[in-house]
């Protein structure tokens, strides 16, 4: 039974009491192994942060008196999200004490148009609490759901009728769900499977702009189908992007997790582009073809100029398709009709912000962001935004033109994957980030804590900690909103994709927020609601029958591991942090079976960039290691690293006959060795494996240093091979390596 406690007796007392009710963590366990106490400035800068008054005790009280009055004096919650397994407990009502012997009648909207309805004797129910609270009582009664409780989005309404004739009505989203997620047949019962990651920005062909695109997409697909046997193409996130270097160029920052980047898109293969007599007047321009080819033989992604280029090519293919088929309401007309429905407001707002974003630098080019906007252009629901979107109704239009048209060439993409017996396809990447001046925050606001970022604390690969710049959610919002915006970017991250990787899994339990004014090693853990949000993820699955895995590297507790492990989410393991409790590399037998075991990942070196310590001199170059004793500190650490690796190596009969053993004579990188790492991460009972395309062809600079724009070139580097001398075999000597493990490992 629940009370309210009395006010407390000391203002340290109040902010422990209010920290807690709002989910921050007093302490946390780091990379190392130590315990940190968030401070009490953390905790209080925090709360002011989600705009709790923190001055005095008497501040803190009523704050968190509010929030149980808030909790406790409405009649139903903002959501109810139930797994299976919790259908029979119900959803719980609160009600003024005096209403508790009351009838009451419930309706179930559910998802497909139908309703059930049934009356209740709210006497007869489960009492579950009670609570006194300004002078007034009231109770918790557990309520059951109707018995055809289904999957799915459904609306509750309950209508309370009291003893002199007033009525209590409320409605609430009803969110049901199974407990597990989707296990797709190329993984169940026991089975093993592999493929290659790819960053597709940086696929090289004869025929692209100058960046990957989908039809690069397609011929990697035939070579990894023919070549290794994969059973799918792991892809950096598409999310859109700024497309400008060197600070809006990360697939991990997007401007917006909902839409896609139109950079990926083959112009070419645009029906209306190739029918656009102006297109191709332009395209066979000499001008034109000169800057395609200098943009296919740069040594490093050119994302202005290659979006430069792609921008002018679909702005003509829509001209083409506003005249020839949107005005005359053809089948295709038809089809982008349908499509706009499908995406609704979530799609006008994006649409509208890069409208407003293509005609504001255009105008100026000195304006880059949104918060430089005009002021009557920074709110998306005021009257000039409203004048800009009827105004300018083509632009508009047009960048809805773009998402319909990556959705297209997408969706080719995987069911290509799906026909070249690929047996999961494409696998997505979900970032956990957006760019607070990109398109997400412009029109949710209200869904992000402003006063804070998020980051990570202090670890071996970065000592200083991170500091990712991007404000946290805020759960409470996304809670009083049926989780809306979860749900979309959870769906719309598996569409036309067979696994999606989820960056950052934590974020369902907790995220570390840095307070403004601080730095990363000054934070605290804030909590989510994460039985909801692993349900709702769940069902997404179930339902677009897409395989989660959860990047769980980092301070992720074993208590999460477990929680994930439940509800069939893939961990993610990667050698490098995988040891025993004497810091020795685990064996591979000792990984778990419901896991993803990958080379590395988008912020961690290759394993040739391992065995150089190349990430080590990258951080040093960027000034990320503070002192040169760190400097040193880490090249010792590397050393002892590659002796237990080649420890761990031995142990399994990995090494050729030549490797040294003895402490100290650590061999310099060769094949052999390099094949071995593969070897190793291939006896895994892990049902999938991935290998990095810089590990498969044993390149040594890694993608991404973290905490770095400028320093280095992130997000930028292109694959050695075109797909074309890939198609031809030029990286068969790679491939039959790898092949022959997955062959001896049973993963084909």
């Amino acid at each position: 039974m629940a009370h309210h406690s009395q006010p407390s007796d000391t203002y340290q007392q109040a902010l422990e009491r209010a920290a807690t009710t709002w989910g921050i963590e007093p302490e946390y366990r780091d990379t190392w192994g130590r315990w940190h106490v968030t401070t009490p400035e953390v905790k209080k800068a925090i709360l002011a942060a989600r705009g709790i008054r923190t001055e005095t005790k008497e501040d803190l009280d009523r704050a968190v008196g509010e929030r149980l009055l808030s909790e406790w004096g409405r009649l139903l919650p903002p959501v109810c999200v139930a797994g299976e397994s919790a259908w029979p407990a119900g959803f719980p009502i609160h009600l003024p004490a005096a209403l508790a012997q009351a009838h009451a009648t419930l309706e179930v909207h559910w998802e497909d148009g139908t309703t059930s309805r049934q009356e209740l004797s709210l006497a007869a129910l489960e009492s579950a609490g009670r609570i006194d609270l300004g002078g007034a009582a009231w109770v918790r009664k557990q309520t059951p759901l109707p018995p055809d409780a289904r999957l799915g989005y459904h609306e509750l309404e309950l209508t309370v009728h009291g003893p002199q004739g007033e009525n209590l009505r409320a409605r609430m989203p009803l969110i049901l769900c199974p407990d597990r997620a989707y296990t797709a047949a190329a993984v169940g019962d026991g089975r093993r499977t592999a493929g290659i990651a790819l960053a597709l920005y940086g696929l090289r062909s004869h025929r692209n702009w100058g960046c990957g695109d989908f039809t690069d997409l397609e011929n990697a697909i035939d070579w990894a189908a023919a070549d290794i046997g994969a059973s799918f193409i792991g892809l950096n996130p598409l999310h859109a992007i700024a497309n400008r270097q060197p600070f809006n160029a990360s697939p991990y920052l997007p401007t917006s997790t909902f839409y896609r980047n139109p950079l990926y898109l083959d112009p070419e293969r645009i029906e209306d582009f190739r029918a656009s007599p102006r297109a191709q007047r332009w395209f066979g321009r000499a001008e034109t073809g000169q800057e395609l080819e200098a943009l296919r033989s740069t040594a490093l992604v050119e994302y202005e100029r290659v979006w430069g280029l792609k921008l002018r090519a679909l702005k003509l293919a829509f001209a083409q398709f506003l005249r020839h088929d949107y005005r005359r309401g053809t089948a295709r007309a038809r089809a982008f009709q349908k499509f706009l429905e499908q995406e609704a407001d979530l799609l006008e707002r994006f649409a509208t912000w890069c409208a407003l974003d293509d005609f504001l630098h255009r105008r100026n080019p000195a304006v880059w962001i949104w918060p430089d906007w005009p002021e009557e252009y920074r709110d998306p629901e005021s009257a000039a935004v409203e004048a800009f979107a009827k105004k300018h109704w083509r632009l508009v239009l047009f960048y809805k033109y773009t998402q319909w048209q990556i959705d297209l060439q997408l969706a080719r993409a995987q069911q290509h994957a799906r026909d070249q017996g690929l047996a999961i396809g494409l696998f997505h990447d979900l970032a956990l980030a957006t760019d607070r001046c990109g398109a997400d925050f412009w029109a949710y606001r209200p869904f992000f804590v402003a006063g804070c970022r998020v980051g990570a604390p202090p670890d071996g690969f970065s000592p200083k900690g991170q500091d990712w710049s991007f404000p946290p959610p805020d759960h409470d919002h996304h809670r009083q909103t049926g989780y809306r915006l979860f749900v979309e970017s959870i769906r719309k991250s598996c569409r036309h994709g067979g696994a999606l990787r989820i960056d950052h899994v934590m974020r369902l339990f907790r995220l570390y927020w840095i307070p403004e004014g601080m730095d990363p090693a000054h934070g605290g853990y804030v909590q989510d609601y994460c039985d909801e949000l692993l349900h709702i993820l769940a069902l997404e699955s179930v339902r677009n029958q897409v395989i989660v895995v959860g990047e769980d590297l980092g301070t992720v507790t074993s208590e999460i591991r477990g929680t994930l492990d439940g509800f069939h989410i893939y961990g993610y393991k990667v050698p490098y942090f995988e040891r025993n409790d004497h810091g020795e590399f685990k064996s591979p037998q000792q990984y778990p079976e419901r896991a993803l075991v990958a080379s590395s990942t988008h912020d961690l070196p290759t394993l040739g960039g391992f065995w150089l310590g190349l990430d080590i001199e990258a951080r040093r170059s960027a000034g990320l290691l503070g002192s040169e004793e760190s400097y040193r500190s880490q090249l010792r650490d590397r050393e002892r690293d590659k002796q237990k690796l080649l420890d761990a190596l031995f142990v399994e009969g990995l090494l050729p006959e030549w490797v040294p053993r003895q402490a100290g004579q650590i061999p310099e990188l060769t094949g052999e060795l390099h094949n071995a790492l593969i070897g190793f991460m291939s006896l895994a009972p892990s049902r999938l494996l991935a290998l990095n395309q810089e590990d498969l062809l044993k390149e040594t600079e890694q993608q991404n240093l973290p905490a770095t724009t400028w320093e280095h070139p992130n997000w930028r580097r292109r694959m050695p091979f075109t797909v074309e001398e890939l198609l031809a075999g030029a990286a068969r000597d790679y491939t039959r390596m790898f092949r022959s493990w997955l062959e001896k490992t049973g993963r084909r």
